[in-house]
């Protein structure tokens, strides 16, 4: 007992000893930052600080088991932990308010701010500077850019405020948003209007370049207006220039059903001229070939005078022009006759094309409206094949090309070719490797909002293309088929349908002769091998070069003609070859001066 009792003296004196020691500890700190206050039950403590902030740690436990050595420690360490992690609070709030908070502005009441939001920024802010791992947050950082599409998403509904000034390029737009801090919502009324600005720019600037390139391809070169003019006077002076085409002794040839025979329709002298000049080098027979050349009235002469002064032998030519067929009168031919009763019809292909034109449109919309108002499309020239069982009613099968064609192959095998009674020997444009040229469909050529249209044609039906036909003449004139292009493009009492179709703004239909063609055709069309016929050379500056090559025919269909300005330099070459730059009237009018200067 006495042993006990001098041990429990002892730890009595040693425990006076450390309390005497914590008093005097305690009364050094009273003048510092932080202050801390023990209660005599030894089962809390209370820190408190100069700048207002109060912390309560309770100890559980018996008070005969807490060391006054542990205590001393934890004080200590807490003495210089809080004053830090309070001023790395202040200082992180201060540095990602922003980020660590909503969009807008820092509020002005900082002290308030801090303290409201102590919390939430360690949590957050710390958390996203120290990694989730060590305050147990994950990075929120997904939370910002759902805060910004919100922003977004109010900004397209709502109208941009007027007086909104628009900067000129994105690092003024950047500058400008440094300098007058903008908030989230103002910076994107900003980009929008910008985004909008540059929108409008560049449809105007497509709209213009679809403008110009529609001009380009509806003048007439002046190397190719001079080329005409010159032909046509030596026609007047050289009795040369108008001898008979083919000679006298020859004329049996032009209905010899074993010889192949083409048809040409043109008022382009020199296009022409590349046509038959492909052919003679092409052709494994050229003996065997005959062309007939169709032209209107205006440029017979000319073109009569090329094919007299530079003979295509031994290919045998004829050159007539329409007014030389007794068959085209305008009881017979109803495009004749608008074209000739109809001032409407004149005057929108031939006026102006820009006037009243809706540019809200999109701008393929808009180019198809300009291409479809091209003069082509009221020629007869371009309507002439719908009449060849007529006007060559000795043939049996005859090969119709269009003048932007160039022969690269001897085409005899297409005369072999079993078109099982159908009438038109073409290739379908609704598959092949070239998506942009070969994906055409009716659908691609008629409005089937149209009820006429949507009552008789099926819009997935597969198109095929005009430029390189073979038409079986036998089995066409066991057919209606001039009768129902007629139907389409006339109503009762000889009304034009087109026309009809022109005053409801080309409700039905769009471009010229193909579409009315297409359906006169319908169930006589045999297809052909796509390699006879390659197309899009005209509009399409991806053609590969490889496919260019091996194509029986190139067909440079399209307002990129190879003899224009505008023309793909990539692909021109494949037709200027059968040019003869050598030949007096082509050099004395400068044919593609402008090429052979570069």
């Amino acid at each position: 007992m006495v042993v006990g009792a001098g041990l429990s003296v002892k730890r009595s004196r040693e425990s006076d000893c450390e309390a005497a020691a914590a008093d005097s500890y305690i009364k050094k700190q009273e003048n510092k930052k932080m202050q801390l206050h023990i209660s005599p039950s030894m089962t809390s403590i209370n820190i408190s600080s100069n700048h207002g902030f109060t912390g309560l740690m309770k100890i559980k436990g018996a008070t005969r088991h807490f060391s006054y050595r542990t205590l001393f420690h934890t004080i200590l360490i807490l003495a210089f932990l809080l004053p830090f992690l309070f001023i790395l609070t202040a200082l992180v709030t201060l540095e990602d308010a922003n980020k660590c908070s909503s969009f807008g502005t820092l509020p002005f009441n900082l002290l308030s701010f801090l303290f409201t939001t102590c919390c939430s920024t360690m949590s957050d802010c710390l958390g996203r500077r120290f990694g989730p791992s060590f305050l147990g947050r994950a990075d929120d950082s997904g939370e910002l850019v759902k805060d910004f599409y919100k922003v977004l998403n109010q900004v397209i509904t709502e109208e941009i405020p007027d007086g909104l000034k628009l900067p000129n390029s994105f690092s003024q737009l950047v500058s400008e948003l440094k300098n007058n801090q903008y908030d989230a919502k103002t910076f994107a009324f900003s980009l929008r209007a910008m985004m909008e600005k540059l929108e409008r720019e560049i449809k105007e600037s497509k709209f213009s370049e679809l403008t110009n390139r529609h001009i380009a391809a509806s003048s007439i070169p002046k190397g190719l207006y001079c080329l005409s003019l010159s032909l046509t006077d030596e026609y007047s002076s050289n009795a040369y220039a108008r001898r008979q085409l083919p000679p006298p002794e020859l004329l049996h040839v032009l209905s010899n059903k074993s010889h192949h025979h083409f048809v040409l329709s043109t008022d382009n002298i020199l296009a022409a001229s590349v046509v038959v000049t492909s052919a003679v080098q092409s052709s494994l027979e050229p003996e065997k070939v005959v062309f007939h050349v169709i032209t209107d009235k205006k440029t017979y002469a000319g073109m009569h005078s090329w094919f007299a002064l530079n003979p295509a032998a031994p290919i045998m030519v004829e050159v007539k022009g329409v007014h030389q067929f007794d068959w085209l009168t305008q009881e017979n031919v109803p495009v004749l006759k608008a074209i000739e009763n109809h001032h409407g019809i004149r005057n929108y292909y031939h006026g102006n094309h820009i006037a009243g034109v809706n540019h809200s449109g999109t701008t393929r919309a808009f180019a198809s409206k300009l291409q479809a108002r091209s003069p082509k499309y009221i020629s007869l020239l371009n309507h002439l094949r719908i009449y060849l069982p007529e006007l060559f009613p000795d043939l049996d099968k005859v090969v119709f090309l269009d003048d932007d064609v160039v022969i690269q192959r001897d085409l005899s095998p297409l005369w072999e070719i079993d078109l099982q009674g159908k009438v038109n020997g073409a290739i379908e444009t609704c598959k092949g490797e070239d998506e942009w040229v070969m994906s055409k469909h009716f659908k691609n050529y008629f409005n089937f909002s149209h009820p006429l249209i949507a009552k008789h044609l099926d819009p997935d039906e597969c198109a095929w293309a005009y430029g390189m036909n073979i038409f079986d003449l036998r089995a066409w004139r066991k057919t209606n088929i001039r009768e129902k292009y007629h139907f389409w493009l006339k109503q009762s009492e000889l009304r034009v349908c087109w026309w009809q179709n022109l005053k409801s703004n080309l409700t039905m239909w769009k471009l010229g002769s193909l579409p009315p063609a297409l359906i006169a055709y319908r169930g006589h069309v045999h297809p052909i091998d796509p390699s006879w016929h390659m197309l899009g050379l005209g509009y399409q500056n991806q053609t590969n070069i490889e496919n260019v090559k091996r194509a029986a025919v190139i067909h440079y269909n399209g307002q990129s003609k190879p003899w224009l300005e505008i023309g793909f330099e990539h692909l021109r070459p494949f037709w200027t070859k059968y040019v003869n730059y050598s030949n007096d009237f082509v050099r004395s009018c400068h044919i593609l001066g402008w090429q052979l200067s570069d």
